[in-house]
């Protein structure tokens, strides 16, 4: 997968997350969710061993952590991008 066909791919998923969650800005269940964790246990538990795969910040006055839709896009299409990638070099 070239750049722009991962950058197109990125777009997509972001204008999906954002439909279907109706915000920019992703909660810890939007999380669960959005990357398939089994619980929301599962995405702390991720966060506490330093594992979650995308950056995660704090909002003012506001319990949990968050995550933006565009980054959890980018990750989704990385990760697309690498399949391709392996799948290409077992040919």
């Amino acid at each position: 997968m070239s750049e722009d066909e991962e950058a197109a791919l990125a777009a997509r998923l972001d204008a999906e997350l954002r439909e279907t969650f109706g915000s920019h800005v992703l909660t810890m269940h939007d999380l669960t969710k959005a990357l398939n964790y089994k619980s929301i246990s599962a995405v702390r538990q991720a966060v506490s061993r330093n594992t979650m795969p995308i950056p995660l910040f704090n909002l003012p006055n506001r319990r949990g952590k968050f995550a933006l839709s565009v980054e959890v896009a980018k990750f989704l299409a990385r990760q697309a991008s690498v399949k391709d990638t392996m799948t290409e070099q077992e040919k």
